[in-house]
């Protein structure tokens, strides 16, 4: 396992945590954590940042031709961009965000210039000769294309002509600038495509079966996030045997924690209180879908955890909610993290899976209950992602 985070792969912490819609924006926040970041857990050597840009801020650095005066800055600097997250379009830490965060959908032509956009700047950001990956939703939304895939016939098929469109864009990129970069579709629980499976079905429905398979498999790839999965219960190497055994790449992956508290495992008085305590974690600004196991293995569905909790008036059975916990932290008072989740992944990988990007996600640490995690001031937060990172290099492979 110790040599999943080798030295030809490429960890960092993504920096959507961060709020900042602007360039300036996001180059004073890189100035004021991941700098700090970097001092506690790489001072002598370069270290990777996944960088997060609004469709706005990326049209501004395209217009402006800003990239190659931010690759300076951030070589100056020591950090290293390797990945985007292309996944929110707007403003991503506005008070309410909800399901807003899953528009525009990928039938929608925005998306597909969002996303366009987001390949040229990483273009220029990228070192000479770097392997470059971009992060998306999981197509869109059901509620905001009519249901499901089954009850909007068109929508599949305008989004996989946008992606296949890119291939051909990426391709050219690659011929261009020397720099490899993929596209990768992020499953997500109540999304469009929840499970690795989905994944597998969507691309042998509609992107895969023409002359140009090598070329889909090749820039179009996986984001694998490792609390999405945890959410829909998913084992971690099957996940990843799924994956393999469709041809299917993982692009890159995000390592995420999951909340989950398992009241079938504990007394009624300490149940009541991990109750209270997980409803401290019903917040307005991000959507927490929730699953809940019970006894029978049957799993229910929740759009966003005070769902659950109105729809879940009993103690029972196993609930694991969407909410990027701390990954150094194995348990939140009564409330346990799916943590473990994480060495699953990486040790059912192996080194011909050629997964080179990896990137800590926890951008909830603004929303976090008191107590939960390190807090706004500047350094708790710094010392709360280097935390993360150093579990990962150490503790992740226990």
């Amino acid at each position: 396992m110790q040599d999943v985070i080798a030295a030809d792969t490429t960890l960092g912490y993504c920096t959507n945590v961060h709020a900042g819609t602007t360039l300036d924006e996001i180059r004073a926040n890189l100035e004021r954590y991941a700098v700090a970041v970097k001092q506690r857990v790489s001072p002598d050597a370069p270290m990777g940042v996944g960088l997060w840009f609004s469709a706005d801020a990326a049209r501004e650095a395209i217009t402006t031709d800003a990239g190659p005066a931010l690759r300076d800055w951030l070589q100056e600097r020591g950090l290293l961009p390797y990945t985007l997250n292309g996944f929110p379009h707007g403003d991503f830490h506005r008070p309410v965000v909800k399901d807003a965060v899953y528009q525009p959908h990928w039938a929608d032509p925005r998306r597909d210039a969002y996303t366009r956009d987001l390949i040229t700047l990483l273009a220029q950001l990228l070192p000479d000769g770097a392997e470059g990956s971009i992060s998306t939703l999981p197509l869109g939304w059901p509620a905001h294309v009519g249901g499901s895939l089954e009850r909007d016939p068109d929508f599949a098929p305008a989004a996989a002509k946008h992606l296949t469109g890119l291939v051909h864009h990426l391709a050219r990129t690659e011929l261009d600038t020397g720099h490899l970069i993929h596209l990768d579709l992020e499953p997500e629980p109540g999304c469009l495509l929840q499970t690795s499976r989905d994944v597998v079905d969507f691309f042998d429905q509609h992107l895969l079966g023409t002359a140009d398979d090598l070329s889909v498999r090749s820039y179009l790839r996986v984001c694998h996030d490792v609390c999405h999965s945890a959410v829909m219960f998913e084992k971690q190497e099957e996940a990843v045997r799924t994956y393999r055994d469709a041809g299917l790449s993982i692009g890159k992956v995000q390592l995420s924690s999951a909340l989950v508290v398992d009241f079938g495992a504990l007394a009624p008085a300490d149940a009541a209180a991990a109750r209270t305590q997980l409803a401290a974690f019903a917040e307005p600004r991000y959507l927490h879908q929730t699953r809940v196991r019970r006894a029978d293995g049957t799993v229910t569905p929740y759009t966003d955890l005070p769902d659950a909790l109105a729809g879940c008036p009993d103690n029972e059975g196993e609930w694991r909610v969407h909410f990027h916990m701390p990954l150094h932290r194995e348990t939140i008072g009564a409330l346990g993290t799916t943590r473990s989740d994480v060495s699953a992944l990486l040790a059912a990988l192996r080194p011909g899976d050629e997964v080179s990007h990896f990137e800590v996600e926890t951008y909830a640490w603004g929303v976090l209950p008191d107590g939960s995690g390190a807090g706004d001031a500047d350094d708790a937060l710094a010392a709360g992602i280097a935390a993360e990172l150093d579990w990962v290099r150490t503790g992740a492979h226990a």
